[in-house]
């Protein structure tokens, strides 16, 4: 066994495109009658991770600490979701993310699952694959609106009002220094569904069904809508 390369954003991205070829044209017996997605996910991610081993070397994160893919040039957080219902969760550092984006990349497995009873396995058949820069990370919605407030002249009061009205989980002194950094920054166009909850849930529909070249998204596999 040669060295290990170095994993960069281009060889992670060519990498979960030969993953997602080579997944699908495998019979998966774990797999098999399991219909609790994070356990599917779980499982996805692993072999991805394995996938990648083989050949680079890997900073892995755990769960608990947030990112699954944490070195400094890499910095990206592997989501693997069910094309019934494409999201996940993820850990709420603060407020801000919904607004300027999570902090990190991610890297969205978006898969179909089908079982067959005669070989009691599970045939996995991604639909989509998409790395999404930290910069479009943020949620569509409210950085679409916060961008066009700041271009239509608002001030701090207006977009403190947006964000109390957007129900924005932080006290007011919180919400003034965002207003504050929306005004001197105003944030980049996000393009995930972020929903408050104790934990961010992250909606990934807008991303599958991409049409648009956006800089700082790659459809590494792209979704085609049944016919």
């Amino acid at each position: 066994m040669g060295q290990k390369g170095k994993l960069t954003i281009k060889k992670l991205i060519k990498e979960a495109q030969l993953f997602c070829v080579e997944q699908s044209k495998i019979q998966h017996r774990e797999l098999y009658g399991v219909t609790d997605g994070k356990a599917v996910g779980t499982l996805i991610e692993h072999k991805f991770q394995t996938h990648l081993n083989k050949k680079y070397e890997l900073i892995v994160g755990s769960s608990a600490k947030g990112i699954d893919l944490p070195s400094d040039d890499i910095q990206t957080d592997i989501k693997v979701t069910s094309i019934k219902q494409p999201q996940s969760s993820c850990p709420f550092k603060d407020a801000k993310q919904k607004i300027f984006g999570l902090g990190y990349n991610l890297l969205v497995f978006v898969y179909e699952k089908t079982d067959d009873p005669a070989t009691q396995t599970a045939t996995l058949n991604f639909v989509s694959c998409s790395f999404v820069k930290k910069e479009r990370t943020a949620d569509y919605t409210t950085s679409f609106r916060l961008r066009e407030m700041v271009k239509d002249g608002a001030n701090e009061a207006d977009i403190v009002a947006y964000l109390q009205d957007k129900n924005i989980p932080a006290d007011e002194i919180t919400l003034n220094q965002i207003a504050e950094q929306i005004l001197r920054t105003p944030p980049e166009q996000g393009y995930l569904t972020i929903s408050n909850a104790l934990q961010w849930r992250l909606q990934y529909q807008r991303i599958v069904t991409l049409a648009d070249d956006v800089t700082g998204i790659e459809k590494i596999i792209s979704y085609n809508k049944p016919q």
